[in-house]
């Protein structure tokens, strides 16, 4: 009984979880197509509660601390790495990072990308576009992390990962971030918001967003396989 509980109620929170990420697109769209006055500022609200209650709903959780050092570490190596390789615009270990914390340490805490991404800007830079990038980088973790407990990335039989689908991961992280970025992107600043300049917006974006697309393909292929055994270990070792 207490098993099927538990269950039920992991089950209603990523349902939860689910439900809160995909608001943000839901209300961008909406705002888009109605022409809604003040959208990008509408949109900055909407991001920042979703981040705000997915955060109280992973402390409401009360992981204990053995539960949390994990998925802190990851964030450091995630935020750590963005800015080792800052010289290189969009070739960051982040996003990769961020896919392997949801892949071993569930979805939730794929939400790494968004903590790497605030800790990180007080190096870059705190303002506007934060909300943004913590919300696109932990959408990428945790679509990641969904992914992976699908079984796409494991090759069980073999005992190997799947090359190809990291590969294929790591391209597609590229397009959904920039997706979320350049919508805030065109929200924010393009003046008068028609679709010409949209396009133009989003046109000039596309070399970053391929390159982060690559980078993230890259390091997926060569750190997916040993941070997941290691990382795996440890969650069977602590009972995580």
């Amino acid at each position: 009984m207490v098993g099927d509980e538990m269950r039920l109620s992991g089950t209603c929170g990523h349902v939860l979880e689910i439900a809160l990420l995909t608001a943000v697109p839901l209300v961008m769209g909406a705002a888009l197509l109605t022409g809604a006055a003040n959208a990008a500022l509408l949109m900055m609200v909407v991001v920042t509660l979703v981040l705000v209650l997915f955060f109280l709903g992973y402390e409401r959780s009360q992981p204990a601390l053995r539960q949390i050092m994990p998925t802190l570490v990851l964030a450091a190596c995630a935020a750590a790495g963005r800015i080792l390789f800052a010289p290189i615009p969009d070739f960051k270990p982040l996003s990769a990072i961020a896919i392997i914390a949801g892949a071993t340490l569930g979805p939730r805490n794929g939400m790494v990308g968004a903590l790497a991404a605030l800790t990180s800007n007080f190096f870059f830079g705190q303002g506007l576009w934060s909300p943004w990038q913590m919300y696109a980088w932990g959408v990428v973790g945790y679509v990641g992390g969904m992914l992976a407990r699908s079984g796409v990335f494991d090759d069980r039989t073999a005992g190997r990962p799947r090359v190809w689908a990291l590969v294929l991961m790591g391209l597609a992280s590229g397009a959904l971030y920039g997706v979320i970025i350049n919508a805030y992107g065109v929200l924010g600043f393009v003046r008068p918001l028609t679709w010409q300049g949209a396009l133009a917006y989003v046109a000039a974006s596309l070399p970053f967003d391929a390159m982060h697309g690559v980078a993230t393909a890259l390091f997926l292929a060569v750190l997916y396989g040993p941070w997941t055994r290691r990382i795996r270990r440890v969650v069977r070792k602590y009972g995580l």
